[in-house]
């Protein structure tokens, strides 16, 4: 079986172990008003809070495309 890789910026980051994705909701209309971050303060706080618990990837929620 092939190996599974992203190419991130350059770097190959292998998909043969699962990874841990943190989201980081930075839209007002994220479906959870609780997780929005909207101050720089808020969003780098959150960025760490998901690196220092294990966190490999960060998606960052965008803007929806409904109507």
């Amino acid at each position: 079986m092939l190996d599974k890789m992203l190419n991130i910026r350059g770097t190959l980051t292998s998909l043969a172990t699962p990874l841990v994705m943190g989201i980081l909701n930075i839209t007002p209309d994220s479906f959870y008003a609780g997780s929005r971050k909207q101050t720089e303060a808020d969003i780098e706080e959150r960025i760490q809070a998901i690196l220092s618990e294990g966190g490999q990837i960060i998606d960052i929620g965008g803007y929806s495309s409904r109507p």
